[in-house]
This record gives C-alpha cells, structure tokens and sequence, in this order.
C-alpha cells in the first residue's frame, strides 16, 4: 500500500507493519541477533546484498525495519534507519557523508551534546563547523565556504523555541550544493515535516516525544534512500544500532504521537501564558505566544507549538538560585534533563543540558543562570501550574 497518500494518524498506526506467518495482530517483537539462511549460497548472497534478507540485527532486524518504514512514512521520506540514541544518528550522520576536510555550518541554538560531538570529535578527524545565529539568513549565507557540505539546525531550538524558515534555508543550501539536516525532535513528525520544505535530512532523538513515556533510548535519520544508504554503511560497520525491543517500544509509541503532542502543545500553550503573567519570570520563551519573535514563521510550517518552553526568573545576578530554587519547591514535577515525557520534566540548562558548553557560547546562545527549561507533560494543567508557583509566588525579588 502506499502510505503516503494517507494521513498522518493513519500510517503511525498502520504504516511499515510485517506479519509474520503467525498472522500477528500488533506488530511482532523479533529478539534475536542472527537469522538462518537456506543454504551457503543464500548467506553468501544476502551479506553481498545480491539477495534479499535478514543477516544480522546490527543493521538488519524486522522490528527495527518495521519502525524505519512507519516513521518514514510519517515524514514522507523514501527511507530512515533507527540508531542507538538521538546523538547516535547525528554522529552516524555525520561519518557516513563527511569526511576530513569538509565543513558543517551549524546554529549556535543546539543541544549542548551536539555542540561537544561538533567541536571536540568531528574536529580531531578534520571536520571543522561554525556556528552561526539559527534565525539570521545573511549569517548561514556569510558562513558557507568552498568545502561546506552541511547545514544543521534545530526548529524550534532547545530551549529558546528558536525557529528558522526551513524552506529559505533549504533553498540558500542547495545553491551552493549543501545538504540541510533538520533536527525534529521538538516537534515530532505530527507537527512538522521539515522535508516537505525542502530539508534532505531530518533527525530524531526517538527517546523524546516518539516514545513518549521516558522509557528508552533511541534516534533516527530520515531522508532519501542514497543518502540514509551512506548512514546504513556507517551503521553496519561501527554498530551504534537501535535495538529490536527499543524499535518495538518506538512503534507503539507513534501509534499515539498525534493525540498526545496536541496534548502537550494545549498545556504547554496554557503554562506559557500564565508564566507570562507572573511577576517573578522576566520571560518567557515559547513559540506559541505572540510575543515569540518565530510565533508566525512557527504557525506557517508547524501544526502546533510543541510541549517544550522555557523562562527566566527574575534575579539579576541571583539568577541561578532564583531557578533552583523554583525548582526545589516543586512538589511532583521531575527534575531531570529528558523531554517529551507523559510526566512534566524541568531542568536548569545552564548546569545540565549545556554545562559542557563554555560559558561564552552558553551567553551568545542566550542560555542564561536564570533559566528554567519544561517540558510540559500529560498531568492536569492546573496541578502543573500550582506545583511551579510554589516557587515562584515565593521568591524575594
């Protein structure tokens, strides 16, 4: 069947299913790591690919291929391989198209494990980046040199709700032969589809919003199949694979990912207005809100907000135990640096999520001490609400 001409809610349920002989309902959980062949000539004809099959989960795996299929459908791509973790498919990205020499273009408004693998590891093998401001087109074009061959970005970045024209930077990318890789993960597949606008690659850290319930880890690359080929090549060899039960998992959660991202973006939307309005937040950083600069750039290529925001408690140079202490004085919400949870997540970035990143870059990303980043979860709204001011209404300003 050809997914594609279906909606979204349609193929997270249906898309990409293999049953068995079994004839098995929902979809089946192949836990193995090796498959038998017919004969010697058939193994030698699979490993050399000249015959279709399963050779080893390392890169072959039913469940696994299961996931690829459904969530490519889900972001019209022609093809998509699971990985181990969110920064698993940026690396495996990154070895299976660069090489030595070559340059990636990146925002400064990424996750801070990004910015490490970028500047610490791709350098040591020859690979240089530089990071420009995600919003500003002028900047991404001033940047590009004879040997860059990648653009990165995150739309809505981590945690500012940064958003970047992905149609203008596809375009300013493929003048000058340079792939663009969109990282999803704020949105998911059910809000925004980054390669319908022009993006070659889009990538997923499948731990956040695809699972939904904080339970594994995961990532993905999605794009057309010559290039998802090269990231499968990388794969195959080094192994940072996503595992047959982790895909499982990652199946069953896109079966809900559209009701519940509405889920997400409706509290979150509410969260943001009220914090708005709180006199101890100095402001509030949502796409969602009219006063976010990406506000309408976001209602033009996304269809919701998201459930991430962030915002910053009044301080000045108290800013940092301004925030931990609104986060010490919550009651139920969870202090840990996951997103995209059912259960409403905070975190300080500056000491978590981008402690790695000097504190010049930290400033010129506008991660500030003062800083709370939420991801909004499936709780009741106004439970979410009381539990952060308690903190708030609090604080001494």
């Amino acid at each position: 069947m050809d997914w594609s001409t279906k909606g979204i809610a349609t193929q997270a349920v249906r898309a990409g299913q293999r049953r068995s002989e079994e004839r098995e309902h929902s979809e089946a959980l192949y836990m193995t790591a090796s498959f038998l062949f017919d004969s010697a000539e058939h193994a030698a004809a699979c490993f050399a690919g000249e015959a279709e099959g399963n050779v080893y989960s390392r890169y072959t795996n039913p469940t696994v291929a299961m996931f690829e299929e459904r969530l490519a459908a889900m972001e019209g791509t022609e093809a998509a391989v699971g990985t181990a973790s969110g920064m698993a498919a940026i690396l495996s990205t990154c070895m299976g198209l660069l090489q030595a020499g070559d340059h990636i273009v990146a925002s400064r408004s990424i996750f801070g494990s990004t910015s490490v693998l970028f500047n610490k590891y791709l350098h040591k093998f020859g690979v240089q980046v530089t990071y420009v401001t995600l919003t500003d087109m002028n900047d991404w074009a001033q940047a590009i040199r004879p040997e860059t061959k990648l653009f990165f970005a995150e739309t809505p970045s981590n945690p500012m709700n940064d958003v970047v024209d992905i149609r203008a930077l596809a375009e300013l990318a493929h003048q000058h032969d340079i792939w663009l890789a969109i990282d999803n993960c704020f949105c998911s597949p059910a809000l925004q589809n980054p390669a319908a606008l022009g993006a070659d690659l889009v990538i997923h850290t499948t731990t956040k919003y695809i699972d939904g319930q904080g339970r594994a880890l995961g990532g993905a690359v999605c794009g057309s199949k010559a290039l998802i080929d090269e990231v499968v090549g990388f794969l195959r060899s080094a192994g940072p694979s996503m595992s047959p039960f982790n895909a499982w998992i990652f199946i069953k959660g896109l079966e809900t990912l559209k009701l519940r991202m509405q889920a997400h973006c409706a509290s979150a939307l509410r969260l943001a207005q009220w914090l708005e309005a709180h006199p101890a937040v100095e402001r509030v950083y949502y796409c969602g809100l009219p006063s976010h600069p990406g506000h309408e750039l976001a209602k033009q290529q996304q269809r919701g907000f998201g459930g991430v925001l962030a915002f910053v408690v009044k301080g000045g140079a108290q800013g940092k135990d301004n925030a931990w202490h609104v986060m010490n004085e919550t009651e139920f919400l969870s202090i840990t640096a996951n997103l995209g949870d059912a259960k409403t997540t905070i975190t300080h970035p500056y000491t978590t999520t981008h402690a790695r990143v000097s504190d010049e870059e930290k400033a010129r990303a506008g991660i500030v001490p003062g800083m709370i980043r939420v991801s909004v979860g499936l709780e009741d709204i106004e439970d979410i609400i009381a539990d952060l001011a308690r903190g708030l209404d609090s604080l001494t300003l």
